[in-house]
């Protein structure tokens, strides 16, 4: 082997190495804030009862002005993005094809309902509102899919014009906020109506925005709950594939005026690892011991990634961007929960 050969044989591996190198010295004190905030509210909730991602959340809300700037701003991104997609991917482990299925068809209806109504909704309100289209479309499909996540997708399909940052930090502060809110009050209304843990568990995943939120919310119930939501939840985050592509054919003249074309992402990675995952517990290969061990690493990630993102909320940047567009999110959010409730209500789940 010639040493030309060697080193184009060693260069992917060298590389991808180099990278993660790099990487660590810019993201480990703000993750290792993260951990800590993991660690003491852990502590507490074990020693003196409580919800240990409530407090986490509310741990990271106090410590805001870390993400404003300084040496933790990466970490705290690496955490909320990269550890909250391992944390959800690995809650795979818990589930099963058997769990889905049992889910039966009226989650799969209610999903689809839900997303595709708020996103008309979004675009009638932002009329009524005297605000742009677009608007209505981005905020709509990031309320009714997976929030920040999916206001970025869909905005790498829209015609830019000179509003488009502005509809865009202001879509994902406000979903942010929202789902944010919606972690700590829709347990509440649960415990209100008095909904079972399979109907909790429809609600949380087929209403609140992010994951992690969904995740949050399901498991300060009950692990049954968290389950469930979890799975409606990426139901809801598999939409981003024919919505992306619907919101391409929309634009399609916009775009081709524009004579730019930007690369979408499709199925996310971490949907792709929690499928995997659980087809893999479905079939029987995993360990009861491994199983469980993937599962202590899931609840230390997803502790971790609330923590960040309660670091990274805040609720004083909505204040500048002018009421119409918050009240449009706002609104957005109500009808999701409504519909989504009028479905439980009426037995459709």
């Amino acid at each position: 082997m010639t040493l030309e050969y060697r080193k184009r044989a060693l260069g992917w591996p060298l590389g991808y190495a180099k990278v993660a190198l790099n990487t660590v010295p810019k993201v480990w004190q703000g993750v290792l804030v993260c951990i800590t905030i993991a660690l003491a509210t852990t502590f507490i909730a074990d020693h003196y009862g409580g919800p240990t991602l409530l407090y986490a959340l509310l741990f990271g809300l106090a410590l805001h002005f870390l993400s404003e700037d300084g040496r933790c701003v990466a970490g705290i991104e690496f955490s909320a993005r990269t550890i909250l997609r391992l944390g959800v991917a690995l809650l795979g482990i818990r589930i099963t094809i058997e769990q889905v299925t049992g889910l039966g068809i009226g989650p799969v209806v209610t999903v689809i309902a839900g997303v595709s109504l708020t996103i008309l909704a979004g675009v009638v309100l932002a009329r009524l509102l005297g605000l742009h289209r677009d608007l209505g479309l981005l905020t709509g499909g990031s309320v009714a899919i997976c929030g920040a996540s999916a206001a970025l997708a869909l905005s790498a399909v829209m015609p830019r014009n000179e509003h488009s940052e502005r509809q865009i930090i202001l879509t994902v502060v406000g979903v942010t906020t929202l789902s944010t809110l919606a972690m700590i009050t829709y347990p509440l209304i649960v415990g209100v109506l008095g909904l079972s843990d399979n109907e909790a568990g429809i609600f949380l995943g087929a209403t609140i925005h992010d994951v992690a939120q969904v995740v949050g919310a399901g498991y300060l119930i009950s692990d049954s709950t968290g389950e469930v939501s979890t799975v409606v939840k990426l139901l809801r985050v598999a939409m981003l594939v024919p919505v992306v592509l619907a919101f391409m054919f929309l634009f399609r003249h916009a775009r081709r005026e524009e004579g730019g074309s930007k690369k979408v992402p499709m199925l996310p990675g971490f949907l792709v690892a929690f499928v995997v995952l659980v087809i893999v517990n479905s079939l029987g290969f995993v360990p009861p011991m491994l199983a469980e061990g993937l599962t202590d690493l899931s609840r230390w990630c997803l502790v971790t990634a609330i923590a960040a993102l309660g670091i990274k909320t805040s609720f004083q940047k909505l204040a500048v961007v002018g009421w119409k567009p918050v009240i449009l999110m706002a609104a957005e959010t109500l009808f999701l929960l409504l519909l989504v409730l009028s479905f439980i209500h009426f037995g459709l789940v």
